[in-house]
């Protein structure tokens, strides 16, 4: 899961798409936990990728949230 989520895409998505898109990296993210607990290969760019993907969607999550409250 190294792919980085652009911000714009993320707003053109609905709320729905954006949870489940929230779980599958969060997922993705404990597996990248999971697998350096047991010492297996992994690459260290891609907790960095996944913390700030999860950033980018919690935060369009509440741009959202808060525009359906202001109208």
């Amino acid at each position: 899961m190294s792919d980085i989520l652009k911000a714009d895409d993320l707003r053109n998505k609905t709320v729905e798409e954006l949870n489940a898109d929230l779980i599958n990296i969060r997922n993705s993210q404990f597996k990248l936990r999971l697998q350096a607990a047991t010492g297996e290969a992994l690459k260290p760019h891609e907790f960095k990728a996944a913390r700030r993907n999860i950033a980018r969607i919690k935060t369009v999550l509440n741009e959202k949230a808060q525009a359906g409250s202001a109208k």
